[in-house]
């Protein structure tokens, strides 16, 4: 990068840094300070300015699945174990969805508990996450509904705090309130509220990020959504990143606003010396 031009990537942001702050960058401990507050730099332009970045919006959109009832259950009272028959819980629909999924909700006849599907192994037999609690049953009824859905691996928050889908047809509600209005079962319908919030880690470091309606959806229906993006930064073959690591990387700041980014890292600098 020339004294003259806007740096570009993270080698021109980080060396630019050094440059300003007037360190050896032959110092391996001052370009790994450097690096580091450039990256915090990044953190700090989009979260303490609110998200409000146009380079910061994102639009997905997630596929709801349909409640599903076919065939009959058995169970015994105590068990985890549920047989079906005349079930197809492990086979894809036209969506490619299975019918039947880990996370998804089953309602049994007799019994106002709300059991969670731990797994599902053939098409006739899953687990539940909790015991059984009611009579046993043989060959009855049942009603399965999915009301949680994962959002996209970036989210971080909605750009609109009260409205969830691009329709601003479903209010997105506090967790607390959320877990105080709904503390029925609600059998699907038509969606009236969500709430994001997040499951426990699962495997790795990465947070799982949900949001959970009220009603269930009773039927496949796509449900657009935009949403603040976590990520700060995209590699040389256009993938976003999290954080800026590879010296060819580039933050999502347009190019004409990249000095700031210095800008606010050598605040940091003068700050921590």
């Amino acid at each position: 990068m020339s004294s003259s031009s806007q740096p570009k990537d993270f080698s021109d942001l980080y060396n630019d840094l050094m440059s300003r702050a007037r360190v050896d960058s032959t110092q391996t401990i001052n370009a790994l300070n450097a690096k580091k507050l450039i990256n915090t730099a990044l953190q700090d332009m989009a979260l303490g300015n609110g998200e409000k970045f146009a380079w910061l919006e994102r639009s997905a959109r997630l596929l709801t699945n349909a409640h599903y009832s076919d065939g009959t259950i058995t169970i015994a009272q105590g068990s985890t174990s549920l047989a079906g028959s005349g079930t197809a819980w492990n086979t894809n629909n036209d969506f490619a969805i299975k019918n039947v999924r880990a996370g998804g909700k089953i309602l049994l006849p007799g019994d106002d508990t709300l059991y969670e599907v731990l797994s599902v192994s053939s098409d006739t037999a899953l687990t539940l996450t909790d015991k059984y609690v009611g009579e046993s049953l043989a060959a009855e009824t049942y009603q399965y509904w999915e009301d949680e859905y994962a959002l996209a691996s970036d989210f971080l928050k909605p750009i609109d705090k009260t409205r969830f889908d691009s329709r601003s047809a479903i209010e997105i509600i506090d967790r607390r309130e959320f877990r105080a209005r709904f503390t029925r079962v609600m059998t699907p319908g038509r969606i009236i509220a969500c709430a994001i919030f997040d499951k426990a880690f699962s495997g790795d470091t990465t947070p799982v990020r949900r949001v959970r309606f009220a009603r269930a959806p009773s039927e496949y229906s796509y449900i657009p959504y935009s949403y603040v993006t976590s990520s700060v930064g995209v590699s040389s073959v256009g993938v976003e990143l999290s954080t800026l690591t590879s010296d060819s990387d580039e933050p999502l700041v347009p190019l004409y606003a990249r000095h700031l980014i210095v800008i606010k890292a050598l605040h940091h600098w003068y700050r921590d010396k």
